[in-house]
């Protein structure tokens, strides 16, 4: 209400002194704005980096995402800024101390949580050897990028179905890479995905590769992570050369896309992101 009554009175009283104050309150709102606009993209990076914490981080290690409620409780007692409540432009000033103590709380959270993350990996090195954690072909440029995981058009009965996995496109006799440490669990042919290998890695992960053209494994094999194990073909029921890419965890499959950590940027892995995303025809 002090702010209120204040921007009355310059606008009522107009003297040299008032037109003073004013610039200068006109000045502060300014600033204000610049200052808003600076932590809303601020917040913004915070929220993307707590988004790839929750959804990608902690998927691959298996911990618990952290509850919205950590970020979202009260900040600190209501009588935290009763000190600036009797200040000129009070209102201003509570709110960017609110806001400056909003992003100073999101910054903690986000840091405490990359440290519990690090003791993570620095008990699983083992376990993650075996995690899926590469493209299972060469696609560094993403040029072999397709279809991605989720709802996209069958490109032979022509209706919406949902695709379990992703397609990355490559010449017949393009190199697959076992994409982690495991076993072969299956090496043959399966009704729709032609030439199928299977790897058991272990700690409830599997992944499959689909129409291949050759497959240069045996059950039972031991492989190891960017160890070849076939090539990509068009066998099954398939539209054009292409390798079709599965990861299963707990017996059901999971968007791949969480699982190319060691071999994409955050940027890489946007982009390939926004590529699978928009593929909206599968290529099996």
């Amino acid at each position: 209400m002090g702010l209120i009554f204040f921007a009355l009175y310059l606008t009522f009283f107009d003297t040299p002194l008032t037109r003073k104050l004013r610039e200068e309150n006109d000045q502060l709102k300014n600033q204000y704005k610049i200052l808003q606009k600076e932590s809303d993209d601020i917040k913004d990076v915070l929220v993307d980096l707590r988004q790839r914490d929750n959804n990608l981080y902690r998927a691959i290690l298996q911990a618990e995402p952290l509850p919205d409620s950590i970020y979202d409780a009260t900040l600190t007692s209501a009588g935290r800024y009763a000190n600036l409540t009797g200040m000129k432009d009070a209102d201003l000033m509570i709110n960017t101390s609110q806001l400056v103590d909003k992003l100073a709380k999101m910054t903690y959270i986000q840091s405490k949580s990359y440290d519990e993350l690090l003791e993570l990996v620095k008990n699983k090195e083992v376990k993650l050897l075996s995690i899926p954690a590469i493209q299972p072909v060469m696609n560094k440029d993403m040029r072999s990028t397709a279809s991605g995981y989720g709802r996209r058009i069958d490109p032979v009965y022509r209706v919406p179905t949902f695709h379990y996995g992703m397609d990355f496109t490559a010449r017949i006799g393009t190199d697959v890479f076992a994409t982690g440490e495991g076993q072969v669990t299956y090496a043959g042919w399966k009704r729709g995905y032609g030439n199928l290998i299977e790897i058991n890695h272990g700690y409830q992960y599997r992944t499959w590769y689909a129409h291949l053209n050759e497959i240069k494994v045996r059950v039972g094999q031991k492989v190891v992570r960017g160890e070849v194990i076939g090539e990509v073909g068009n066998s099954g029921k398939s539209t054009g050369p292409h390798l079709h890419y599965e990861v299963h965890y707990k017996g059901e499959p999971v968007n791949p896309t969480n699982y190319y950590f060691l071999d994409l940027s955050p940027e890489e892995y946007d982009k390939m992101i926004q590529i699978s995303s928009n593929f909206g025809q599968t290529l099996d």
